[in-house]
């Protein structure tokens, strides 16, 4: 519970606020604390060592470029990440987030540490990085269906912002996630209108014997579904089935009534 809290004030104390500190110094006194006036190279040598000092004392001193970028690769990640929030899915809302960060985070240390003829360097790797990434969401359910596919595309696209806000393309990073957003919340719609037309199930029906396997073909006719068996299993007390079948949703609903009073029929389940 206090962890975060603690780990924040130690951050600010023993890190962040001495390194501003030295930050304000040189920029009210030209230099930092380390370098002494007393040195014998001329004023123009010794601004150009004071800063090369400075920044190897401290690392990489990040631009305001680079800050608004970071600070861009959250709002986008956010705006997406809140939508795979709200449908609760496996990659939520800082998942998305971290990735879109990590991304452009990796994309500006390639062009500062590749620049200038090898910029592209770490950048490249960012691509086979997420692809474990997004294998590992892909996965098959109880019911042998692959799931998944949507999270891990998700996944790549987010890598994808996060390397166009590291290299500075804003304006096709924001219009593309204009158009994921869109896609992810308008596109869900059309999908429904068309499983109400056409979608295909997979029906797993119990028999007692082999004659009522040839009216299940008949009832699949009379509803207007196109069927293909998948599997046929012989078990000593039961014969069991799997149909691939494929039709609109009230036929898939009028036939699912009539298994329940059908001749022969022990059980069914279908996805």
């Amino acid at each position: 519970m206090y962890a975060l809290p603690i780990t924040f004030y130690f951050f600010l104390k023993f890190i962040a606020f001495p390194l501003q500190l030295t930050y304000f110094y040189i920029l009210v006194f030209g230099k930092p604390f380390f370098i002494t006036e007393g040195s014998a190279l001329p004023r123009y040598d010794l601004n150009i060592i004071k800063y090369m000092d400075f920044e190897q004392y401290i690392g990489y001193i990040p631009e305001r470029l680079d800050l608004s970028k970071l600070l861009m690769s959250i709002i986008i990640g956010g705006a997406i990440g809140i939508e795979r929030e709200y449908r609760g899915k496996a990659a939520g809302f800082r998942t998305i987030i971290l990735i879109c960060v990590g991304s452009t985070l990796f994309t500006i240390f390639s062009i500062q540490i590749g620049a200038p003829s090898n910029s592209d360097r770490i950048a490249a790797n960012i691509i086979t990085g997420i692809g474990f990434l997004g294998a590992g969401a892909i996965f098959r359910d109880v019911n042998n269906l692959t799931r998944g596919l949507n999270t891990a595309t998700i996944i790549w696209i987010t890598a994808a912002l996060g390397m166009g806000i590291g290299a500075g393309h804003f304006i096709i990073v924001v219009l593309s996630t204009a158009i994921l957003i869109i896609i992810l919340t308008g596109f869900p719609l059309l999908e429904r209108m068309i499983s109400r037309k056409h979608q295909v199930r997979t029906y797993k029906i119990c028999f007692k014997h082999n004659d009522a396997i040839v009216e299940m073909d008949n009832s699949f006719n009379k509803h207007e579904l196109s069927a293909r068996i998948a599997k046929h299993i012989m078990q000593e007390d039961k014969i069991v089935c799997h149909w691939t079948v494929a039709g609109s949703e009230g036929s898939h609903t009028r036939f699912a009534s009539t298994l329940h009073a059908a001749n022969g029929v022990i059980e069914f389940e279908y996805n």
